[in-house]
Order: structure tokens, then C-alpha cells, then sequence
């Protein structure tokens, strides 16, 4: 078996019980001899300004509650080890059979690592081109080409804030 065999599939979780999902499959396909058929589970996150006395911070949600998104391969045997995980409802699909997501879903939801070409400089300007930030100008702080990321100073409620960001979501100010 190998990762070109993989799929990404999405999985329907009570609400809430995601992180245990994550957790249990982990367990469940350890268990079983088949962690090599589990390449990678996923519970997309999105950062979020939020308001509270006052202050704004930035904070971690749920992109998708009570969805975990899991890049296996798929058998007859694996939808029963999988559908009767704790917490798990079921997969996404027609009559809860497994659809894999296609290439432009994954694309969307950034689910596989983009390498972007790193001409970041630190000290040049960058625009933040997608996330709850985006259209915000900022300073290029440090660059971790390996990582894919990069901390970007952005002037936000009248002081500077240093924000750590995947290379994708900037780009060059010219």
C-alpha cells in the first residue's frame, strides 16, 4: 500500500467530539495492524479576530464543526472500523458511503502543503491575501522556508502585532 493509493474523506462527528475522533481512529487503526493505511487526520482550524472587554485577540475555531477530515486508503473493512469509531456518525457521501474530495476541494480547504517559491525578504512589505486578516499590509519579521510560514508584523488596533502565517496566504507588495 502507498500514499498515491490515499484519498482525503470527510467524516461526520457528534458535535464537539472531534478531537476524541482524531484521538480514537489513531487507536483504532493502531489496533488493528493498519496505521500504515492512515496517513493523516485532520480537524481544520481558522483563525478568528474576536472581541471580548474590549480587547480583540485572535482565536483558533472549528472551520468545519463536527467534521474530521481523514487522508486514508479505503476498503469494505475500513468503513466499519471507521463508521463504528466513538463519536463518529458516519462518512460524507451518498447514503453515508464514503466520496472522496476531489482536487479542487483540497485545494479550497487547504488540506495538502503547498510549496511556495520563497522571495520573501525580511523587512519588505507583503499583503496578507487570504485568511480573517486578508487585505491587511504588513512587514516580513522572519521566514521559515522549510516550515512554509512566516511572521509578519501587521498594525492592528494601533499597535503592532506580530502574526504567524503560511507562505501561501502573503504575497510581494511591489
Amino acid at each position: 500500500m502507498s500514499i498515491e493509493n490515499a484519498k482525503w474523506y470527510v467524516l461526520h462527528t457528534y458535535s464537539g467530539y472531534e478531537s476524541m475522533v482524531k484521538d480514537n481512529l489513531s487507536m483504532v487503526f493502531k489496533k488493528n495492524n493498519m496505521e500504515d493505511r492512515l496517513y493523516e487526520i485532520t480537524i481544520p482550524l481558522e483563525d478568528v479576530v474576536e472581541e471580548k472587554n474590549g480587547k480583540r485577540k485572535i482565536v483558533q475555531r472549528k472551520k468545519f464543526p463536527c467534521y474530521v477530515i481523514v487522508k486514508m486508503e479505503y476498503n469494505n473493512s475500513m468503513w466499519h472500523m471507521v463508521t463504528n469509531t466513538r463519536g463518529v456518525t458516519g462518512f460524507v457521501g451518498p447514503q453515508g458511503r464514503p466520496m472522496p474530495l476531489t482536487e479542487d476541494e483540497i485545494k479550497r480547504m487547504h488540506l495538502e502543503k503547498v510549496v511556495v517559491e520563497s522571495n520573501l525578504i525580511v523587512g519588505r512589505q507583503v499583503k496578507i491575501i487570504t485568511g480573517p486578516l486578508e487585505g491587511f499590509i504588513g512587514t516580513v519579521d522572519s521566514v521559515d522556508a522549510v516550515n512554509q510560514k512566516c511572521k509578519v508584523i501587521v498594525s492592528m488596533f494601533g499597535r503592532d502585532t506580530p502574526v504567524d502565517l503560511e507562505m501561501y496566504q502573503v504575497e510581494k507588495v511591489d
